[in-house]
């Protein structure tokens, strides 16, 4: 003691310590405390081989979508390469058809001035005749002559869409690669996700005129969404333009007239957006490089309305029926109509919004307010209140939470992610503001309203 606890102040002896303190920990307790904590490693260390396998599995089914992903890409590059095939057969048919006809007619032509060459060589002395003859080879070779006029040599050139390798060489993988934390009950309580999160609060709000000089008509804002470099999309319906947002400044960054009024518009990749044209049966997809353009588009079989992206395929709805599932190829996946017991879900649908793994579909349906899905096409919530009526833009916030426009009722409603209320964000006192496009940007420090009118509402959150 002397020597190795020189400088400690509370040393003591311990066989007179055990005389005056009974109340020491024993050597059982102490036994249990070890095996308790032998037992919880034991049970941390099995938790974590079985993770470890779920992994294992997980990226045998992840690198399972890559190829099937890959394969989607280049069955469709097939399908690409036949039309384009079948496209330049039909043309060089009708041409060579029409070339075929030229040879036929010409050499009718030259039959005709062989004959009639050959009449004038046996002429006889009838002057009659030879004056009738004369004049018929005449008319023959003025007509053989117009035959023959020199005529423009017609070819075909392909010009390949340089578009597809743009945006090939703009991206560097088919997707994102990202962690995903599962709740389960063994880990409930040790882990901190986001469930119902608190009701968002506002400090104010200020109007930012979005009409830019070539616009014709009053703006009409009917979706937007928020790209991870802060700016925002815009789609304005009363001008077909799709519009780019400065999130801190509120400035129109640049534009695209899109060929039809646009319905919802969602983010594809970081530099590629998609929207749906309204009266049409096509999903147009838009580069986001420097300049936006307007790129490849997929068919569909009815005229699109809502449109989502998320776990690589697209979800698209038409107005009042069905919500659909399709790659990005453009293969009609599954379709979602009617409820478990048969009966129609949908009556006039607005616009989606789906989860990041794609677990759970947002319907915000206009006559019935919000409906929440699963994959298979389940009912898993809904809210169909006095509170949300002309249920228009559904926003998820990624924070356990999604956001609703209500256009009839004049307000913005906050749900939980199983679409329990958590309250109501903003009420608007104009009866007529008929907010209908929402989104926050990536810092979910502004929330953006948009509607039939030249200025979006921009809201300061706290």
């Amino acid at each position: 003691m002397a020597i190795d606890h020189r400088l400690c102040e509370d040393i003591f002896y311990i066989p007179e310590f055990l005389k005056h303190y009974t109340c020491t920990t024993t050597t059982r307790e102490i036994q249990q405390k070890v095996d308790s904590v032998a037992k919880t490693l034991k049970e941390q260390q099995e938790k974590f081989k079985r993770e470890r396998e779920l992994l294992l599995e997980s990226k045998t089914a992840t690198l399972e979508n890559i190829k099937k992903f890959r394969k989607e890409i280049n069955d469709r590059l097939d399908e690409l390469e036949k039309h384009t095939i079948s496209d330049t057969e039909d043309k060089y048919k009708a041409f060579i058809n029409e070339m075929e006809e030229s040879i036929r007619i010409l050499e009718t032509s030259e039959a005709s001035i062989i004959s009639a060459r050959d009449k004038l060589t046996l002429a006889s002395d009838n002057k009659l005749q030879n004056f009738v003859n004369v004049k018929k080879v005449e008319n023959i070779a003025g007509n053989v002559a117009k035959s023959v006029e020199p005529s423009q040599l017609q070819n075909i050139d392909f010009t390949a869409d340089h578009r597809l390798t743009s945006l090939l060489a703009e991206i560097n993988v088919f997707g994102n690669i990202g962690q995903r934390i599962d709740m389960k009950s063994e880990n409930v309580g040790t882990v901190n996700i986001y469930s119902d999160e608190s009701l968002l609060q506002i400090k104010g709000s200020t109007k930012y005129s979005v009409k830019v000089k070539s616009d014709k008509y009053r703006c009409d804002i009917i979706s937007a969404c928020a790209l991870e470099d802060g700016t925002i999309m815009l789609a304005d319906k009363g001008n077909n333009k799709l519009k780019r947002l400065d999130s801190s400044t509120c400035t129109v960054l640049g534009y695209c007239d899109l060929p039809g009024r646009p319905r919802q518009v969602c983010i594809i990749y970081k530099q590629q957006a998609a929207v749906c044209l309204q009266g049409k049966q096509e999903v147009q997809f838009i580069s986001l490089t420097n300049r936006m353009a307007l790129t490849n588009k997929i068919k569909t079989d009815f005229n699109c309305n809502g449109l989502a992206y998320a776990g690589g395929n697209l979800y698209i709805s038409d107005f009042y029926t069905s919500v659909y599932i399709y790659s990005v190829s453009g293969r009609n996946l599954m379709q979602i109509s009617k409820d478990q017991s048969g009966q129609k879900l949908f009556s006039d649908i607005r616009s989606l919004a789906v989860s990041e793994a794609g677990s759970k579909i947002y319907v915000a349906d206009y006559n019935n307010g919000l409906i929440i899905l699963d994959n298979n096409g389940t009912v898993v919530g809904s809210f169909n209140d006095s509170q949300l009526t002309g249920a228009y833009s559904c926003y998820l916030t990624g924070r356990g939470s999604i956001l609703v426009c209500g256009a009839d009722s004049s307000n913005v409603l906050q749900f939980g992610l199983n679409g329990n209320l958590i309250g109501e964000v903003v009420k608007f006192i104009d009866k007529s503001a008929n907010p209908q496009a929402i989104c926050c940007n990536q810092q979910m420090s502004k929330m953006i309203i948009g509607r039939h009118g030249n200025e979006i509402q921009v809201y300061d959150l706290i």
